[in-house]
């Protein structure tokens, strides 16, 4: 094949009017069309590339072989779109269904949302131990799933502020939390060695 943007080595005479010429003359009048329509069907520009090139190879070794074409940039397309279906083929989904038919097992991992629970029933356990204003907020967001605007309202505050205090709370938390873990201490020991500014 020759170079990119030149006919393949095995064309036929160059005369005027000849198969040649109008495959050079479709390729440039068309291949950009063409590119857009793959990748805006395919989403993939060097696979849009690809295609667009296979389409322009398969074009020219049907017009070396027998040779007629009426109307070039409909024949490109029409190429170009059987390329498309078949790269949509191969890209086929398999059901869950037909893998589990043929053996495989879904294995489900539940540890770590496990460990995320019980992280979650311990930090609950430490937010008696954060300031007030963020006790507040945070029990609200929380344990009683108050939305952010309704936090506001009943906290008379703006829901900016809410946000800020439920984030702060939420620091302060975590930092309660890893000195929980590395320490084995009692609430009022715990107290007593994490103070925060209020």
């Amino acid at each position: 094949m020759g170079e990119k943007g030149t006919l393949p080595d095995s064309q036929p005479d160059t005369k005027p009017g000849t198969q040649a010429e109008l495959f050079a003359k479709a390729y440039q009048d068309h291949e950009k069309n063409l590119l857009v329509r793959s990748f805006s069907k395919i989403s993939d520009r060097d696979l849009a590339d690809d295609l667009v090139q296979e389409t322009f190879l398969k074009t020219w070794t049907y017009l070396v072989k027998s040779g007629n074409v009426t109307s070039m940039k409909a024949f490109l397309f029409h190429v170009l779109n059987g390329l498309i279906i078949d790269e949509y083929r191969k890209k086929k989904p398999v059901s869950l269904e037909t893998l589990s038919e043929g053996g495989f097992e879904v294995a489900v991992d539940n540890s770590e949302r496990m460990i995320n629970t019980i992280d979650g029933r311990a930090a609950l356990l430490l937010i008696p131990l954060l300031p007030k204003k963020y006790q507040v907020v945070v029990t609200m967001r929380f344990l009683d799933e108050l939305t952010l605007d309704e936090i506001a309202i009943k906290t008379k505050q703006c829901k900016n502020t809410v946000s800020v205090q439920v984030h702060r709370g939420l620091e302060k938390l975590a930092v309660l939390f890893r000195v929980e873990e590395t320490a084995i201490l009692t609430k009022e020991e715990l107290a007593a060695t994490v103070t925060f500014k209020k």
